[in-house]
């Protein structure tokens, strides 16, 4: 095993301990003293608010644990996708897609931490431009998650193997 690629995986499993850290700091601040889930919301920006919300499924809710038996179904399935990521990272060369997988790999973990702890996943970060919301209400690790899998795409449908630019499909090679 080369140094480089040691570094790599090293970066990805430092990356993921931030992202998870950073989660769960972010989660305590607003369940303790900011007592969130008992105030409901705080305008903090025209455009952002902190929102309550108990997320009981997966993305965008879906898969929703509506019994004790659905909640450590899910948490077994999250965690069994965790450690598929933890290998794909592990044996992944390219430095970006080990990074991305440490931003997947952190956030997943941080929200198996709370369906563990609480039943559901505590989510507070609400962007909107007036009635409009991009996006639901979402959390640190769902953002990572997020990050993580779009870097991911980019670097499948637009870089090649080799870190290049990914040749255009159209293209003929020459035979």
């Amino acid at each position: 095993m080369t140094e480089a690629l040691r570094n790599h995986r090293r970066l990805g499993l430092i990356l993921a301990a931030c992202v998870f850290a950073l989660d769960q700091i972010a989660k305590y601040i607003v369940t303790v003293p900011l007592q969130l889930e008992t105030v409901g919301q705080i305008r903090i920006l025209p455009i952002f608010n902190l929102t309550w919300v108990e997320n009981y499924g997966v993305s965008m809710g879906f898969l929703r644990a509506d019994s004790e038996a659905m909640r450590w179904g899910l948490v077994a399935i999250t965690l069994a996708i965790s450690v598929g990521v933890t290998v794909w990272m592990w044996r992944e060369k390219s430095r970006w897609d080990v990074l991305a997988l440490g931003l997947v790999l952190g956030g997943a973990l941080g929200n198996i931490v709370d369906r563990v702890r609480f039943g559901h996943v505590v989510d507070f970060a609400d962007l909107h431009f007036g009635d409009f919301r991009p996006f639901l209400v979402f959390n640190v690790a769902d953002a990572a998650i997020t990050i993580g899998v779009l870097v991911l795409l980019f670097r499948a449908l637009f870089v090649g193997e080799d870190g290049s630019k990914a040749k255009d499909a159209t293209e003929t090679v020459d035979a």
